[in-house]
């Protein structure tokens, strides 16, 4: 059967809007392009260009900056994205807190907010709470008065990415939530739902560690451990969503059991959780450790960020915590780099705050466990965002739909 063509009219919109993305795209990676250097680089016509950035400036998307003066030709005004374009929030869920924020155009922070919840409290509350500091946001004088682009929104599970529903969160304790039909309710924009991990990497990928990088893995570990995959430039989703849960490959079949009800996933030993476990385990034995003194001798007090401090005075039971952390983050991340064969791994969360230590672990581990030729031009990198990573996602889940090259329809 012979593909089915669009109308000529269609068809004038469909390139049109292609040739829009195109553009907009080059200004998000490089503020030093002129109508002329946009022509050469996207191969359009010069009147095509300058019809499409004379809309984008009308429509307030793009702005001239200074004159550029070239060695040959008459001199043109160079173009950027203008951050008073419009605006977008991120929000994130998380175990223990919500985080909201908005950004301009250029992903600028304007505002921000972060509240503490009860873990396991009910999904009604906690949403509640979201749609309240969604609206506060909306209506901060920081963002007053810009488009308001959409809303994106990462939460810690998977979501069924046609409908918005968070099928299952096992460190939320939630099952079948309509996060996007609840948030309709209250919000007549664009509206987006993702998965965190996925929509980190998605902010790696616009405006992180990961610009320009076309194949990588975002990892992040909190409360959980999560993942994101990017492949040919582009979220690697799978069927319905659900794709990069990679904190529940397992790695001991009796181990112990996860949030998710299996034994020995890849996230009971890796995080911050398991690092505290671990400094408590040793500490139990009678080692010495400024861990207990800064614990004030109660082993429960032992935080992550007490361990980090530790560390970072050369404490050795903090250091053998993180460094054994370490081990099991390689392990998994040469799998990984076996199966993708990616160019970067991402290193996001509270894994970002310990990469100091851990990262040479991570490197030295994954050199004994992956082959050579996946792993001799694969870089390891702390992410741009450190604990911010995920609702930087969900601010590029907006932004995305604005700067992103359509998908081509035959």
């Amino acid at each position: 059967m012979p593909p089915v063509r669009k109308n000529s009219t269609a068809d004038q919109i469909w390139v049109r809007k292609v040739n829009r993305s195109l553009i907009l795209g080059k200004l998000r990676k490089d503020n030093f392009y002129s109508r002329s250097r946009l022509a050469q680089e996207t191969g359009l016509n010069a009147s095509t260009v300058s019809s499409i950035v004379n809309d984008l400036i009308s429509e307030n998307l793009v702005r001239e900056t200074e004159l550029l003066q070239p060695e040959i030709g008459r001199p043109g005004r160079l173009l950027e994205l203008n951050p008073n374009g419009g605006c977008a929030l991120g929000a994130e869920i998380n175990v223990d807190y919500l985080l909201a924020i908005a950004t301009d155009f250029t992903a600028k922070i304007l505002w921000r907010k972060r509240v503490s919840i009860t873990p396991g409290q009910e999904q009604t509350a906690t949403m509640d709470r979201l749609v309240e500091i969604i609206q506060e946001g909306l209506n901060s004088p920081e963002v007053k008065g810009l488009t308001q682009f959409g809303i994106g929104v990462g939460v810690p599970g998977l979501v069924d990415y046609h409908d918005g529903r968070l099928r299952i969160a096992p460190n939320l304790h939630w099952q079948d939530v309509p996060v996007l039909e609840i948030l309709k309710e209250h919000f007549d924009l664009p509206l987006f739902v993702e998965n965190e991990a996925n929509a980190a990497a998605l902010g790696e990928y616009y405006f992180g560690a990961a610009r320009g990088i076309e194949n990588f893995i975002f990892l992040s570990a909190g409360y959980g451990l999560g993942g994101g995959i990017v492949l040919d430039g582009k979220l690697f989703r799978g069927s319905y969503g659900y794709a990069s849960e990679v904190g529940h490959v397992t790695f001991d079949a009796g181990g112990e059991i996860c949030g998710c009800g299996k034994r020995g996933c890849w996230e009971t030993f890796v995080g911050p959780r398991i690092v505290e476990r671990r400094v408590r385990r040793i500490l139990r034995t009678g080692a010495d450790s400024v861990v207990r003194q800064k614990a004030g001798g109660d082993l429960e007090q032992i935080t992550f960020e007490l361990v980090l401090e530790a560390a970072s005075e050369g404490d050795e039971v903090a250091l053998a915590a993180l460094h054994e952390n370490g081990r099991y983050l390689g392990i998994g991340t040469a799998n990984l780099i076996n199966i993708f064969n990616p160019e970067m791994i991402v290193l996001g969360g509270a894994l970002n705050l310990a990469s100091p230590f851990i990262l040479p672990v991570v490197e030295e581990t994954v050199r004994a466990h992956s082959l050579a030729p996946n792993r001799e031009n694969v870089s390891i990198v702390p992410s741009a965002h450190q604990t911010d990573a995920s609702v930087m996602g969900a601010v590029a889940l907006v932004l995305d739909e604005i700067l992103r090259e359509p998908t081509l329809v035959f």
